[in-house]
């Protein structure tokens, strides 16, 4: 069993920055990738960015590639996501999720991620 805490969720204004945090705790051994996923009211969740556990290997959405990263400190079972230039269309509760499986098709699909965390809520103004 895993367990996925996020935090770091705030209101901000366009153009500001926020970093999110994602604690796993558990049989974190098991965890292969780990991905933040964000869901609008009203729309579909979107897979925003991934990370591979063992290496270096990242994925981004189009919609937040340039402007977020996401790392990851295995000595903290920590995963970040740093979101730099935010726009209200940023807004959403984002989720953290991990996985077992070692490759994933793109777009991500939550399916594919059998872990989550309660989300946390990031709010950009205009």
């Amino acid at each position: 069993q895993v367990h996925l805490g996020e935090s770091g969720g705030a209101s901000v204004q366009a153009g500001g920055s926020l970093r999110l945090s994602c604690t796993a705790s558990g049989y974190t051994n098991s965890i292969n990738i780990m991905g933040w996923f964000r869901q609008a009211p009203g729309k579909a969740r979107e897979g925003v960015a991934a990370i591979y556990t063992g290496g270096d290997s990242t994925y981004y959405a189009d919609s937040v590639e340039g402007r977020f990263t996401i790392s990851l400190d295995t000595a903290k079972n920590t995963m970040y996501l740093q979101m730099n230039s935010l726009t209200p269309e940023d807004t959403a509760m984002y989720y953290c999720a991990a996985t077992e499986h070692y490759e994933l098709g793109v777009p991500l699909d939550q399916a594919d991620f059998s872990s989550w965390g309660q989300g946390t809520q990031v709010t950009v103004s205009s």
